[in-house]
């Protein structure tokens, strides 16, 4: 369990609290370069550590995120004109381009040196494989992009999607790393062996109650989870979790890969960035038709919104008669599963409340290395993650064996769970 203070400490990411301010020294994904696809497009607003701001592309494609409101009276700038080359408030005409600078002020003279004290905020900002970063701290300490495998396949082996949860980033991302809740969670029933078919079969179903063996490194740490399978053999799955609200989900044999991004929104929601990918060869048709319905790895969303379809609001369409029959839940869909628990224990979770297993190693892990980071910067300690994006050259991976070992000691699992930097080539 955690102290209030200390809850506290942890999920509030607001600019000025100490855990915003860790945050703010790490490139921040924000959404999808196809949300802004074309030159001079509708702003899309966006909440983002507590921040409520505007992207837009310029006449030029560059992309701007900058605060939504108009430093003259407060008036949103999601009703701008977006046009030659920057956005222009619909109240007073006044125009700013994607750096801030207000580049047109009609509403006061001709003579008038007022244009040059005005400026919106407005933070750096990147792309790069379909996704668009900001940073949100000091210039000054501005590091690399994390480079992460995905980063580098072709188009035609990934898919992306976003969405938001209502939730506190912290609790999602626990529901994230948690192994041990797969085998019950998503697990289907058996008219004669009941949770024998789960998510990925007898691996989560005969071993409920899996081996932990948390590993820290610079980049994060490695979540490896040890299950009993086939006759006396162990089933090794090993997640990631990397700095500061990354997580990298371990495919079974011969399947896709899933990275998620656990964005800070606010303090009571999270900005969810879902990338699932192949590096061996392009993603089939029934592959994006699972992924972009919702079935598999993303959320099924409400038609031109970034909810889900099945939420709070609906009970996430549980059906009673399906979970004494078919399903361990009675929901339909992994994501709403894990959605309906993380968001059921409300908007921030009460960890004084809380009473922890050994299941929960990862979880424990993870605050630790939240707040530990964040304390260390407030001595002025900078994170080595944030400066060093070669440090998130690392996947996730599964494995079966046959030794009674850990996976660290296997030098063939830790090499299978590197990425070299020409991975995709």
């Amino acid at each position: 369990m955690l102290s209030r203070e200390d809850n506290e400490y942890l999920t509030q990411t607001d600019p000025g609290t100490p855990m915003g301010t860790f945050m703010r020294r790490f490139w921040t994904p924000f959404m999808l370069s196809k949300e802004i696809a074309e030159p001079d497009c509708t702003p899309v607003r966006v909440r983002v550590l507590g921040e409520s701001l505007l992207a837009f592309r310029d006449s030029d494609g560059r992309v701007g995120l900058v605060d939504e409101y108009c430093p003259h009276r407060r008036v949103s700038l999601f009703f701008g004109r977006n046009e030659e080359c920057g956005l222009r408030c619909v109240y007073h005409g006044w125009k700013f381009d994607v750096d801030g600078n207000c580049v047109d002020l009609p509403s006061e003279p001709a003579d008038s040196a007022f244009k040059d004290k005005i400026s919106l905020k407005a933070y750096p900002v990147r792309e790069k494989a379909g996704i668009v970063w900001a940073f949100m701290g000091p210039v000054e300490l501005m590091g690399g992009l994390p480079e992460q495998e995905w980063m580098e396949v072709p188009d035609d082996h990934i898919y992306q999607s976003r969405w938001y949860q209502e939730s506190n980033y912290a609790q999602a991302v626990e529901g994230e790393i948690d192994s041990a809740h797969v085998s019950f969670l998503h697990s289907k029933l058996d008219n004669d062996a009941p949770n024998k078919a789960a998510l990925t079969g007898a691996f989560f179903a005969e071993d409920t109650a899996p081996k932990w063996k948390v590993t820290e490194s610079d980049f994060g740490m490695t979540l490896g989870a040890r299950r009993r399978v086939d006759g006396g053999r162990y089933y090794w799955r090993m997640n990631q979790w990397l700095y500061p609200f990354y997580t990298m989900i371990a495919p079974t044999p011969g399947e896709s890969r899933t990275v998620r991004m656990w964005v800070p929104a606010d303090d009571g929601h999270c900005n969810i960035i879902c990338i699932t990918y192949r590096n061996d060869h392009a993603v089939s048709e029934q592959e994006l038709h699972n992924w972009s319905t919702g079935a598999v790895a993303h959320a099924a969303l409400i038609p031109g919104t970034l909810t889900p379809a099945a939420n709070s609001s609906n009970n996430y369409n549980i059906d009673r008669d399906f979970q004494r029959r078919e399903s361990f839940t009675g929901i339909a869909g992994v994501r709403a599963q894990d959605a309906a628990m993380t968001e059921s224990a409300g908007a921030i979770v009460d960890r004084s409340l809380e009473h922890l297993g050994t299941s929960d190693t990862a979880i424990i892990k993870m605050r630790r290395l939240l707040t530990d980071g964040a304390r260390d910067l407030e001595k002025g300690v900078e994170p080595l993650a944030a400066r060093d994006g070669s440090l998130y050259r690392i996947r996730s991976d599964s494995v079966i064996i046959d030794e009674d070992v850990d996976f660290d000691e296997k030098p063939d699992i830790l090499e299978g769970m590197r990425v070299n930097a020409h991975a995709a080539e």
